[in-house]
């Protein structure tokens, strides 16, 4: 038996993203107005005090898995920090221009007027994961705990199943499992309320989700990925604060995907493209989308020579108002990516994740100023969320990403209806709603002969093979260590995947880390762990749902600094 140090705290915050770190700058605000208030006699309720908050987060710095496109609506920051950039937020450009491109194989269609919610002028551009680290900065001088390199590895509850706190993992374990001589136990963090914003497809969400059944009644998370370039191009090629959006090129018409460009300070390009995770084709992969991407020409005419400087991968959760779980429970709380906060059309979901912070921060100061932070005030969070315009920008647009799972034209003209209707009106809604995306993959006999990368060269000039892409993300684990990805059947993989969707894993993981090796006659999976970039593509998509992505050891996984 382990002997653990337990550590008392008050709030913990699971992941330092965006939500996290504004909700827990919000808290310290909130609860100095709530104390003066209550001192006045103006407030019911008593003092809370100094209280102890901790940020725990897996990377070795704050923002160092922080990946996004990323346009920022300033709408929540504003309110977070009215002078935010007085104090210094590092933002990248102001949007000056948009333009929305439909792209074919070779040409490409250019409206004259960009679909409203594409429109960015006057908004910034940011590295995501730069703006972190400045939050994170923000929340030190506050006087706020954050633990970089402590992941949160598993969720503590009491004998109700109220959440306590959280365990983080544990440090000095071989490959086998064995102690090693710098063997250091996780600790357990104690408190009152946790708060969980781990991004997309949060690991303890997971779990959490499925223990107190916060997805009864409502319809299935579907994902996206994301997978991102920074390039330096000639002066010229491209303009700062230049937005471009993309639809077309490369995807079919039953996949949703989408591209962007924006351009930053220096001559340097932010470039990505979006797969649906939901897609039903197991030949696709959506790095290979993006680098199918660039070789259109005009795209292809922006990075003719530049050079390719990062790379990333990312999930989004894009289902939206429908599959937001249950938001709290006794003792915790959900907040931004992992509750499905994110805006599938506007593809934005930075704002929302702090303004959920922010609520979720509200909800804390009530639950503590009354000395009960079970369901009976937490679920109070839910009331604010849709009080909020967090409400007023979700619900009209909730059938967004659903209209999609029909096809490309229908889920453009319930776009067009949702737009004029504020969601009032659909006209193709596919029967079942959200479905699951690893439900919708269809097998490999089913789809046509596996040709739609034959014209992709990956050159290492404009395009790139995964393992190349992974060194640019300066992807680093202990390879000492138990893989992070745990395969529940290796067996399925080497007879039913095999011959249902042919391993659709080494096509939809962007980092190489799965592979199909000749062993014993016959081929066996090998995980390279190492390669991993965090995205959780695997263990969304996965059709037999039998990959468990776990935290690794500390510090491990990609370094998106300046993403």
């Amino acid at each position: 038996m382990i002997e653990r140090e337990q550590i008392e705290m008050d709030v913990v915050f699971v992941g330092a993203g965006p939500a996290n770190l504004a909700g827990a700058l919000w808290l310290k605000k909130k609860i100095a107005e709530h104390d003066e208030l209550v001192d006045r006699g103006l407030k019911a309720g008593h003092t809370i005090g100094e209280i102890e908050i901790g940020i725990v987060e897996k990377g070795s710095f704050v923002g160092a898995h922080i990946l996004s496109g990323a346009v920022m609506d300033p709408i929540a920051i504003r309110e977070l920090m009215p002078d935010f950039l007085e104090q210094g937020c590092p933002v990248d450009s102001v949007v000056t221009e948009d333009a929305f491109w439909y792209l074919t194989e070779k040409g490409s269609i250019a409206p004259p007027i960009v679909p409203p919610p594409l429109k960015n002028k006057g908004k910034y551009i940011i590295s995501l994961s730069k703006m972190c680290e400045w939050l994170g900065e923000k929340c030190e001088e506050a006087g706020i705990n954050i633990f970089p390199e402590f992941p949160a590895a598993e969720v503590l509850y009491d004998g109700n199943d109220r959440v306590i706190g959280v365990r983080t993992g544990d440090k000095g374990i071989d490959k086998d499992g064995k102690q090693k001589d710098n063997f250091e136990p996780g600790v357990d963090l104690l408190a009152k309320v946790t708060v969980l914003g781990e991004g997309s497809r949060g690991s303890l969400a997971k779990q959490l989700m499925a223990r107190l059944g916060l997805m009864e009644g409502k319809e299935a998370q579907v994902f996206s990925i994301g997978v991102k370039e920074l390039w330096e191009v000639p002066a010229g090629n491209f303009e700062q604060g230049r937005v471009v959006h993309t639809l077309g090129f490369p995807s079919d018409t039953q996949t949703y995907g989408g591209g962007w460009i924006y351009g930053m300070k220096d001559n340097v390009v932010s470039i990505g493209y979006v797969t649906g995770l939901d897609y039903k084709d197991p030949n696709i992969d959506p790095h290979a989308e993006f680098q199918k991407f660039k070789t259109h020409p005009k795209v292809a005419e922006i990075l003719t020579g530049g050079k390719m400087i990062k790379y990333g991968a990312k999930t989004i959760n894009a289902g939206g108002y429908w599959t937001m779980p249950r938001l709290y429970g006794d003792g915790v709380l959900l907040v931004g990516d992992t509750a499905s906060f994110l805006n599938g059309q506007r593809i934005k979901g930075i704002h929302t994740a702090m303004k959920s912070g922010m609520l979720a921060a509200e909800t804390i100061v009530d639950a503590l100023g009354h000395g009960d932070t079970s369901s009976k005030h937490l679920k109070h969070f839910e009331e604010k969320v849709n009080l909020s315009w967090i409400y007023d920008e979700l619900h009209p647009v909730r059938n967004f990403h659903a209209a999609f799972q029909k096809g490309r034209w229908s889920a453009l003209i319930n776009t067009g209806l949702q737009f004029l209707t504020k969601g009032l009106a659909w006209g193709f809604m596919p029967k079942e709603h959200h479905v699951a995306g690893h439900q919708r993959m269809e097998k490999v006999s089913a789809m046509p002969a596996n040709g739609r990368y034959d014209q992709v060269p990956f050159d290492k000039e404009l395009t790139f093979d995964k393992v190349t892409d992974v060194f640019y993300g300066a992807v680093a684990h202990d390879e000492d260590q138990p893989s992070h990805l745990h395969v529940l059947d290796t067996e399925i993989c080497a007879t039913r995947c095999a011959e249902e969707y042919d391993n659709p894993c080494q096509r939809f993981c962007p980092a190489a880390v799965y592979e199909m090796e000749e062993r014993n006659g016959r081929k066996e999976l090998k995980v390279n762990f190492s390669n991993c970039v965090h995205c959780k593509t695997c263990d969304i998509a996965d059709p037999y749902q039998i990959i468990n992505w776990v935290t690794p050891e500390g510090g491990g996984g990609p370094n998106y600094k300046g993403m």
